[in-house]
C-alpha cells in the first residue's frame, strides 16, 4: 500500500510516551502514511522503529535532533515535510518546538505545558502568549493532548455539552494501581515527575487560587476514595495544569481540584531524597564538576519505559462533576481504566505511558483529518469532544458514565 499521499506525522521524542504514540500512529496508515521520529538519542528511535517493523510490517523514519536547537528542528521538519508536528519531548523545550512550527507553517501538538528548565513552575501563560502568531500563520497549536491534561478535559467539555446545564464542582482524580517491582521509580520522566510533586499545591475556588502544602509537607490535604476495580487508595490533592485552563472555560464552575494517588513507600522515599538534596533543581559543585541533583538522580533511577517488563494493576483517572441539569443537582463520574499488562503487550510500555500516547494520537489524527480546525493556541476543552471522545472507544481508551454522590467539598 502506498501511504505517500496521507498524513504526515513527525514526533519528537522517544520516551515511553512516543513509544506509544508511534506505534498508535503506525496502526493506523489510513491517516498516518508517513511517520518519522526523532530525538536527541538516534539509539532510542532506531529501537522504536525496529519494533514497529515486527509487529506491523511497517516502516518509519528516525533522525537525530536537538529539541532545543531552532534551527536544527526547521531543518529538520523542512526535509521531513511534516502535516503536524506531535512534541513527546521535555516540557521545556516546548516552547522551541513551537517556534519551529512557527517558522515552517506545521501545526504543533504536545502533551504537558512549558516550564523553564531553572524553576519548577508550569503555567500556560508563556504558551497563550502564541495566540496572534498561530492565528496569523493559519495553524494550530494544541496543547496538552495527553490523559490528565488532555482526556480529562474532553470528559469536562462532554460533561459540559451532553450532561449538565452548569459544572460547580470538578475532581479528577487519578489513580494507578499498578505495582512494578523496583522499590522506588517514577512512571515517567522523573526530573519532570519528581518536580512537579513536591511544589507547593494549587486548587481553584471562587475565582482564586487557593495555596496547601506539597505532598509531602505536614499539613498535605488527602483522603480515601473507592475507586472502580482498583478500590479503597490515598488520594493526595495536588497542582494540575489542566485546571488552569478548565477554570477558564467551564461555565458556572465554583471549584476545581486535581488528586493523585501515591503510596506510603513512594512518599517516604520522596522524602529522604528532599531532605538530603537530591531534589534540587540547581547546580551545585562536585569535585569540581557543576552537577545538577535531580538530573544525576534522574540516572540513577529505572528507565520508565522499563517499568512494563514487570507492571501489573490497573490505572484509574476520571473526573467527577457535580452541577444542574434541568433545574436539578446532579453528579456524574466519567473515567478510564487501563491495564498494565495490556498496555505492555500492545505496545511494550506501562499503562502510564499508554494513557498518555493513545490521546497524543488521537489529538493529532483530529488535526491531520481535519475534523479539529483552527488558526491559533487551543486547550482540548475549545473544540468538539464528540469525535475525540469516540476515538477513545476505538483506540485502546474506552470510558463509562455513571451515577455518583457529590465529594465533599473542603478544602
Amino acid at each position: 500500500m502506498n501511504n505517500k499521499d496521507h498524513g504526515r506525522i513527525m514526533i519528537i521524542g522517544a520516551g515511553g510516551v512516543a513509544t506509544v504514540a508511534a506505534h498508535k500512529c503506525a496502526q493506523v496508515p489510513e491517516v498516518f502514511g508517513e511517520i518519522l521520529i526523532a530525538s536527541r538519542t538516534l539509539g532510542k528511535c532506531d529501537a522504536i522503529r525496529d519494533d514497529i517493523r515486527r509487529r506491523y510490517g511497517r516502516e518509519i523514519g528516525t533522525a537525530e535532533v536537538d529539541a532545543d536547537n531552532v534551527p536544527e528542528l526547521v531543518s529538520l521538519i523542512r526535509s521531513f515535510k511534516p502535516d503536524v508536528v506531535l512534541n513527546l519531548a521535555l516540557p521545556y523545550q516546548d516552547l522551541h518546538i513551537m517556534d519551529a512550527c512557527l517558522e515552517t507553517g506545521v501545526h504543533y501538538i504536545d502533551t504537558a505545558n512549558y516550564e523553564p528548565l531553572d524553576e519548577a513552575h508550569f503555567e500556560y501563560s508563556w504558551q497563550w502568549a502564541y495566540q496572534d502568531r498561530f492565528r496569523e500563520k493559519g495553524i494550530m497549536a494544541l496543547l496538552g493532548s495527553g490523559f490528565d491534561p488532555g482526556v480529562t478535559n474532553v470528559f469536562a467539555a462532554y460533561a459540559q455539552k451532553h450532561l449538565f446545564d452548569e459544572i460547580h464542582y470538578l475532581d479528577i482524580l487519578d489513580c494507578n494501581a499498578g505495582t512494578h517491582g523496583h522499590v522506588f521509580a517514577t512512571n515517567f520522566n522523573p526530573e519532570i515527575n519528581i518536580r512537579e510533586v513536591t511544589q507547593t499545591v494549587r486548587h481553584w475556588r471562587q475565582g482564586a487560587w487557593i495555596e496547601t502544602p506539597a505532598i509531602i509537607e505536614d499539613g498535605s490535604v488527602h483522603f480515601t476514595f473507592d475507586y472502580p476495580v482498583a478500590g479503597n487508595k490515598e488520594s493526595y490533592l495536588l497542582y494540575h495544569e489542566e485546571l488552569e485552563s478548565l477554570a477558564r472555560n467551564l461555565k458556572g464552575l465554583k471549584k476545581a481540584r486535581f488528586w493523585m494517588t501515591f503510596s506510603e513507600n513512594y512518599l517516604t522515599h520522596l522524602k529522604v531524597l528532599r531532605n538530603v538534596g537530591m531534589t534540587r533543581i540547581d547546580e551545585v559543585d562536585y569535585e569540581g564538576h557543576r552537577v545538577v541533583p535531580i538530573k544525576f538522580l534522574k540516572a540513577l533511577l529505572p528507565e520508565p519505559a522499563s517499568l512494563g517488563t514487570k507492571y501489573t494493576g490497573k490505572t484509574v483517572i476520571g473526573n467527577i462533576m457535580t452541577g444542574m441539569k434541568d433545574g436539578r443537582t446532579i453528579t456524574r463520574y466519567v473515567y478510564n481504566v487501563c491495564d498494565h499488562e495490556e498496555a505492555f503487550r500492545e505496545t511494550g510500555t506501562q499503562a502510564i505511558a499508554y494513557t498518555t500516547g493513545v490521546p497524543a494520537m488521537i489529538g493529532a489524527m483530529m488535526v491531520l483529518t481535519g475534523v479539529w480546525q483552527g488558526a491559533g493556541v487551543f486547550n482540548m476543552e475549545d473544540l468538539d469532544p464528540d469525535p475525540f471522545m469516540e476515538a477513545l472507544m476505538k483506540y485502546g481508551l474506552p470510558w463509562q458514565v455513571v451515577e455518583h454522590t457529590p465529594l465533599p467539598q473542603e478544602p
